[in-house]
C-alpha cells in the first residue's frame, strides 16, 4: 500500500508509524527529481553558513544559548526563491538549508569548549580553533551516515523530530503557498512579535517564577522549592510537536531534580556548614539555581552518559550491521557495488568513500594533535586520537536520538563527561597542568563539534527524507558547509576574544561564555589533582539503569534532570495543548486536520522565535560594535525614554512582580490561541 503525495503538501502518513505494507512516498517523487545541487543553492547555502556563524557565535557567547539556524535559513531560502520567481525550488531550498545550518552546529561545538582556553589563560591560535571545529564536523557527518537509514526510514513515525518538523513545514508551505503558507506566516508573525516583546524589549519577564508571590518566596526561602518557566513561544511550540508522552518524561526529570533533589540536598547541607565538592560556599547559603548547577546537574550528566551507553548496547545490532555494510561495500559485495539499483531517495555516499574519509580525518586529527597541541609527543597524540574516535563514534547515535526525540542535543553534558574522562586518562599518562588542560579542551572541542554535527545533520537528513531529496547530495555538500562554517567560527571567536574577552578573567566587557566557563571550572581541578563528583555521576547512572528496567526512556528523563526547569515546563505546556487538540473530537479525520493545523502554528511559533533571535543578536552586535558600549541593547534602537513613555513601562519594570504576572497571563493567552486556532481546522 502506498500513500502518494499530492504535490502540494506532505503525505498524510509523514508523521505517523506506517501500517504493515504501507510505503511512505516523499513530496518529490523518486522518478521525478527537482534540481538540487546548483550554483544558486550552493552559493546561498555558503552565504548563510558564514552569516549565521557570526550571529550564532556572538549570541551563544553572550547568553549561552545557540539558536537553531535551520529554521531562519529555511524561511530566508523560501522568501528569496519566491521573490526571484524561482520555480520548483523545493529541493534547492533543502540543500541551502542543509549547507547553511552547518553554522549553528559548528558554533555549538566551538563555543562550549574553545573559549575555556582563553578563560584559563591558554592562548589558542586561529588554526587550533578552526581545525578542532573542522575535524569535529567531518567526524560528526561521516560517523552518522551509516545510521541514516535507521533513524530516518526504519524508525519512521517513531520519533517526533520537532526541529525537522518545523523546518519541513516551512519549506513545504513556502513552496505550496495558499492556505498552509498563510497559517504558518500568521503564526510566525505572532510568535516572532511575542518573543521580541519578551526577550528584545522586555515588556514582560521571559522566565517567570512562583517567587513572584509572597507564598512562593517564603517556600523557596524555607525549602528551596520553586517553580519557574520560560514563557517563550518558540519553546512552547517545540513542546506541541514533541507531544505529551515525551514532554511528560522530560518534565518529570526536571520535577525530580528541582522538587526532590534540590530540597533534599539543601536539607542535608544544613548539617554541614562547610563547602563540599569544590564549592565556594556551604549549601545552606546557596540559592536553588546554585544547588542545581553544582550538584544536581552532575546527576543528570551521569544519567545522560548511562542512557547513551544503554542506547549503544540496545543498538549494537545496528552498529554491527553498519560495520558489516561497510565491509561488504568496500569488498565489492554490497548493494552499491552490485547491479541492484538503489533508489535515489535512499542513495548515500558509498561506503568506500566513507572509509577513505574516516581514515583521512583520523590521520588529520592525529597530525593536528601531534603538531599543534602536544608538541610532537606521539603517545599523547595517539591517546587524544583514541579518545576522540571512540567517544565521537559511540555517542553519535546518542546525539541523533536526542535530537529525534526532543529536538535538544545534550552535547554540553556529553562533552563535560568527555573532558572528565580525557583528564583522567591524560593525567595517568603524565600530561597535566597547562599542557594537559590545552589538550583536554581541544579533545573536548573536537568531540563536542562531532556530536553537535551528528545531532543537527540527522534533522537535515530527515527533512530530505520527507521531501524527497537525494541523501548523497546533502552529505557531500555538508562537508563544504562545515569547512566554511569552521573558518567563520574560528575567525569570530578569535575576533571576539581580542575585542571583549571571555568569562570572569576577560575584563569588564567580557562575554559570559557560560558553558565554556563551566568546562574550564571542571577541568582545572581535575588537572591539578582535585576530586570530581563521582558519587553524583554514579547516582545518575543507577537512576538511568532503573528507568530502563521499568520501561521509561532514560535519555529523555536524564535530559530533564540536566536541563533547567524553566526550559522543560513550557515544553510540557505545549505537549498538553497537543493532547487536548488530539482529544477534541471523536471524528478521526477532523482530529487529524486539527493536529496538522496545530503543527503548522507551532512551527510558526518556533520559526518566529528563531528569526527574532537572529535579528536581535545582529542588532545588538552592530549596536555594541558601533557605540563601543557593551550594555547597549535593543531599547536603544528607538530610545529607552520613548519606549518607556509609549508603553507605560517604568525603569526597573523587569524586576517587579507585575512583569512576571503579566508574563504568566500572556503565556496562557498564547496557549489558548494555539488550542483555539488548531480547532478551527476543517475537513476538506
Amino acid at each position: 500500500m502506498e500513500n502518494q503525495s499530492s504535490g502540494k503538501g506532505l503525505p498524510e502518513n509523514a508523521y505517523r508509524v506506517l501500517k504493515e505494507g504501507e510505503v511512505y512516498k516523499p513530496v518529490v517523487p523518486e522518478n521525478a527529481p527537482l534540481p538540487e545541487i546548483t550554483s544558486y543553492s550552493v552559493l546561498w547555502g555558503l552565504f548563510y553558513a558564514v552569516l549565521f556563524s557570526a550571529a550564532a557565535a556572538y549570541l551563544g557567547l553572550k547568553i549561552g544559548q545557540v539558536f537553531e539556524a535551520a529554521i531562519p535559513i529555511a524561511i530566508l531560502a523560501v522568501g528569496v526563491s519566491t521573490m526571484m520567481g524561482r520555480k520548483n525550488a523545493l529541493s534547492e531550498n533543502v540543500i541551502i538549508q542543509s549547507i547553511g545550518s552547518s553554522s549553528g552546529v559548528i558554533v555549538a561545538g566551538a563555543i562550549f569548549t574553545i573559549p575555556g582556553l582563553y578563560i584559563l589563560g591558554l592562548d589558542a591560535s586561529f588554526l587550533q580553533v578552526f581545525l578542532s571545529s573542522l575535524f569535529g564536523g567531518i567526524l560528526g557527518i561521516i560517523f552518522l551516515i551509516p545510521f541514516r537509514r535507521y533513524f530516518v526510514k526504519d524508525m519512521h513515525g517513531e520519533f517526533p523530530f520537532p526541529e525537522a518538523t518545523a523546518t519541513t513545514e516551512i519549506l513545504v508551505a513556502g513552496e505550496a503557498g495558499g492556505k498552509s503558507a498563510k497559517i504558518l506566516m500568521k503564526a510566525l508573525i505572532i510568535g516572532g512579535i511575542y518573543d521580541f516583546f519578551v526577550s528584545g524589549l522586555g515588556f514582560w519577564k521571559e522566565v517567570v517564577s512562583t517567587r513572584v508571590f509572597e507564598w512562593g518566596k517564603n517556600l523557596a526561602a524555607a525549602t528551596k522549592l520553586e517553580f519557574n518557566m520560560n514563557i517563550g513561544a518558540a519553546v512552547m511550540g517545540l513542546g506541541y510537536i514533541i507531544g505529551l508522552k515525551y514532554a511528560l518524561i522530560i518534565a518529570s526529570g526536571s520535577f525530580l531534580a528541582w522538587w526532590v533533589f534540590v530540597p533534599a540536598i539543601y536539607y542535608i547541607g544544613q548539617f554541614n556548614p562547610a563547602p563540599i565538592l569544590n564549592a565556594a560556599k556551604p549549601i545552606i547559603d546557596m540559592a536553588p539555581k546554585e544547588i542545581f548547577s553544582l550538584y544536581v546537574r552532575h546527576i543528570g550528566i551521569g544519567g545522560i552518559a548511562a542512557a547513551g551507553i544503554i542506547g549503544i548496547i540496545k543498538s549494537r545490532k545496528i552498529i554491527v550491521d553498519a560495520f558489516g555494510l561497510a565491509v561488504a561495500e568496500i569488498s565489492g559485495k554490497g548493494k552499491h557495488a552490485s547491479s541492484e539499483k538503489v533508489e535515489r531517495t535512499q542513495k548515500d555516499i558509498s561506503m568506500k568513500w566513507i572509509a577513505v574519509i574516516i581514515g583521512s580525518a583520523l590521520l588529520g586529527v592525529f597530525a593536528f594533535f601531534l603538531i599543534l597541541v602536544v608538541n610532537g609527543n606521539i603517545l599523547y597524540a595517539a591517546t587524544g586520537l583514541a579518545i576522540v574516535a571512540v567517544v565521537a563514534f559511540l555517542f553519535t547515535t546518542v546525539a541523533a536520538r536526542a535530537i529525534a526525540i526532543v529536538g535538544s542535543n545534550p552535547v554540553s553534558g556529553m562533552t563535560l563527561m568527555t573532558l572528565i574522562i580525557s583528564s583522567v586518562i591524560l593525567v595517568s599518562i603524565g600530561l597535566k597542568g597547562d599542557d594537559g588542560m590545552l589538550a583536554a579542551l581541544i579533545i573536548g572541542g573536537v568531540v563536542c563539534t562531532a556530536l553537535s554535527m551528528a545531532g543537527g545533520f540527522i534533522s537535515d537528513l530527515k527533512i530530505g527524507y520527507w521531501l524527497g531529496t537525494t541523501p548523497a547530495s546533502q552529505q557531500r555538500y555538508k562537508f563544504l558547509g562545515t569547512l566554511v562554517a569552521a573558518a567563520a567560527v574560528g575567525g569570530v571567536i578569535f575576533m571576539l576574544n581580542q575585542t571583549y574577552g571571555f568569562g570572569a578573567t576577560g575584563g569588564p566587557n567580557a562575554l559570559e561564555a557560560p558553558q565554556a566557563s563551566a568546562m574550564a571550572a571542571v577541568l582545572e581541578p581535575l588537572m591539578t589533582g582535585q576530586p570530581a563528583p563521582w558519587l553524583l555521576y554514579i547516582a545518575g547512572i543507577i537512576l538511568a539503569v532503573i528507568l530502563e528496567l521499568i520501561g521509561i526512556p532514560p535519555l529523555a528523563f536524564a535530559l530533564g534532570l540536566y536541563l533547567p526547569l524553566y526550559l522543560n515546563t513550557p515544553v510540557l505546556a505545549g505537549g498538553l495543548v497537543a493532547h487536548f487538540v488530539a482529544k477534541s473530537s471523536s471524528d478521526e479525520k477532523l482530529v487529524s486536520a486539527r493536529k496538522e493545523r496545530g503543527t503548522l502554528i507551532a512551527s510558526g511559533f518556533i520559526a518566529g522565535g528563531a528569526i527574532m533571535g537572529v535579528l536581535a543578536a545582529l542588532i545588538v552586535f552592530i549596536g555594541q560594535s558601533v557605540t563601543g558600549n557593551s550594555n547597549w541593547n535593543l531599547k536603544h534602537v528607538i530610545g529607552t525614554e520613548y519606549i518607556d513613555k509609549a508603553t507605560g513601562v517604568m525603569h526597573g519594570w523587569m524586576t517587579t512582580a507585575g512583569s512576571e504576572i503579566l508574563g504568566f497571563v500572556m503565556f496562557f493567552i498564547l496557549l489558548f490561541y494555539l488550542y483555539w486556532d488548531s480547532k478551527r481546522a476543517k475537513v476538506e
